[in-house]
């Protein structure tokens, strides 16, 4: 037993040796990555420049655009958090962060002078300071000589050079010539988040709401009270819902134009659901059909099951105009082309003009204004004529006064599930809103612009409803009657006219 022990301890020792090593390389590499999440996260919010946009004498940037007071700041605060982690206090460890990032201002002014622009890599130069510098002072508080420095110091340089590259090429890379969405970093990083179905299981157990919430929380809440399968007998109920509304400016060849929305399906969320639209579908001719995102039940992992479930919606749907349709927080870019051969004629920041009788309808259609955030009214609207009936759709009411500063006559959108689990006379428990909560469902109004907010066909999170039915709506445009007088009175003023 003795000898077992004597050939154990000098692993053990040489591993117990090997760790403060690798805690120098996680904090280099830690504290050096927290600016950038913050940039990815906020974006241009709070990014004033370190350098106030001042140039050196040699008429260059002094620092560059992408060195921010924000940026400095989150690395000092990292440094400070990971500080007791790595056994040297929160004040040793925000002082090596502050080392790091004036290593990397450091490096930023060589860069400038050497013409390289702002944000342009440079294997060495950009990590040799921001490493050496809080290496040098964190090494004797962590028991660490010249040659553990060097060591630590050749594992992180390649290390964040590669991280740096890699997360550039995912969130800032050129898209492609037909790529429909804003590109921004978050953009980017939560289509890589939702779109990439290797990830599936770290979504499961990293999202709080995705796993914990709903399939820990609430799944067990439901069952151990036994109202788990009246939950999904609630979704499956699906009703139809009519909605009539009425506009002194609506082109008579649209009076009595049916629209059927088609919002919220999760169409693999439930066994059966797809079966009981199709019910419903069938029976309700229609001029136009809508569809407003979120075909898939989560917002990550594989996305045939619901484009197959979808495809055999889509083949009971009669809508003599076609049907349009726009993304949701649960639809990837990457299933825009699978959307568009299932008959869907995708409306990304887009405007489709419907003729009828020679006179026209305009409907106008924006990315997901929720999660993604990729809604850009100017590019949609740029077509529409100012005097022309515009029939607004997004994912979510999230955008309803940017759409009424448009000039938009009806807005149709969905997301909030009405609520999905509602309370009696309190109402929805959430809405996964920020638009005010008389938005949540059904018909209101803002300014001169109707609003329509339907709860949704199918249910997410959890495959439950309780007081909230969900539904397939069914709007029809209408003329006001005054309007309707008026057009009948004119041929009979001008005949008199005439005579």
């Amino acid at each position: 037993m003795a000898d077992r022990k004597q050939s154990i301890l000098p692993v053990r020792q040489r591993c117990d040796a090997a760790m403060p090593i690798v805690e120098l390389v996680l904090f280099l590499v830690w504290v050096n990555f927290v600016p950038f999440l913050i940039h990815v996260l906020l974006g241009d919010r709070a990014a004033a420049p370190l350098d106030g946009g001042l140039r050196w004498r040699d008429g260059r940037d002094l620092l560059g655009p992408n060195k921010t007071w924000r940026g400095v700041v989150a690395g000092v605060l990292a440094g400070a958090a990971a500080g007791p982690l790595v056994g040297v206090g929160w004040q040793i460890g925000a002082l090596a962060a502050l080392l790091a990032m004036v290593g990397d201002l450091l490096t930023s002014f060589v860069k400038r002078r050497l013409d390289r622009e702002s944000g342009a890599a440079m294997f060495g130069l950009d990590q040799g300071l921001e490493t050496l510098l809080p290496a040098l002072l964190l090494a004797p508080a962590m028991g660490l000589g010249l040659l553990e420095v060097a060591i630590a110091l050749l594992a992180a340089i390649p290390l964040m050079h590669l991280g740096s590259r890699y997360w550039h090429q995912l969130l800032a890379r050129p898209p492609s010539d037909n790529y429909p969405r804003v590109v921004r970093s978050t953009t980017r990083l939560r289509e890589w988040r939702a779109c990439h179905v290797p990830l599936a299981y770290w979504q499961r157990w990293l999202n709080f709401e995705n796993y914990f919430y709903y399939r820990v929380l609430m799944t067990g809440v439901f069952k151990a009270a036994g109202w788990y399968d009246r939950g999904t007998e609630n979704v499956l109920a699906v009703c139809v819902r009519t909605h009539a509304v009425e506009f002194e400016d609506l082109p008579p060849a649209f009076d009595g134009y049916r629209v059927l929305l088609l919002t919220d399906l999760h169409l693999d969320g439930l066994p059966g659901l797809t079966d009981a639209l199709v019910a419903h579908v069938a029976e309700h001719p229609v001029d136009l059909c809508l569809v407003g995102g979120d075909i898939r039940m989560e917002m990550y992992g594989p996305m045939a099951p619901a484009l197959r479930e979808l495809r055999h919606l889509l083949g009971h749907v009669q809508a003599t105009d076609g049907i349009y349709g726009v993304l949701g927080n649960h639809d990837c870019i990457e299933m825009l082309p699978e959307f568009e051969a299932a008959g869907i004629s995708m409306l990304i920041n887009d405007a489709q003009a419907i003729r009828r009788g020679g006179e026209d309808l305009w409907l106008v259609g924006v990315d997901d204004p929720h999660y993604y955030k990729c809604h850009d009214l100017e590019l949609a609207f740029r077509s529409v004529p100012p005097e022309a009936f515009k029939l607004f759709l997004a994912h979510s009411p999230e955008v309803f006064r940017e759409a009424a500063d448009k000039g938009a006559h009806l807005y149709l959108c969905g997301h909030t599930h009405g609520g999905q689990i509602c309370l009696p006379v309190i109402g929805p428990v959430f809405t996964h809103s920020r638009a005010p909560r008389y938005t949540a469902a059904g018909p209101w109004k803002y300014g001169n612009m109707l609003g329509y907010t339907s709860s949704g066909a199918g249910a997410s999170g959890i495959p439950l409803r309780f007081n909230c039915q969900g539904e397939i709506s069914l709007i029809e445009l209408r003329r006001t009657p005054a309007a309707r007088a008026e057009a009948e009175m004119k041929p009979r003023v001008q005949v008199g006219e005439r005579a």
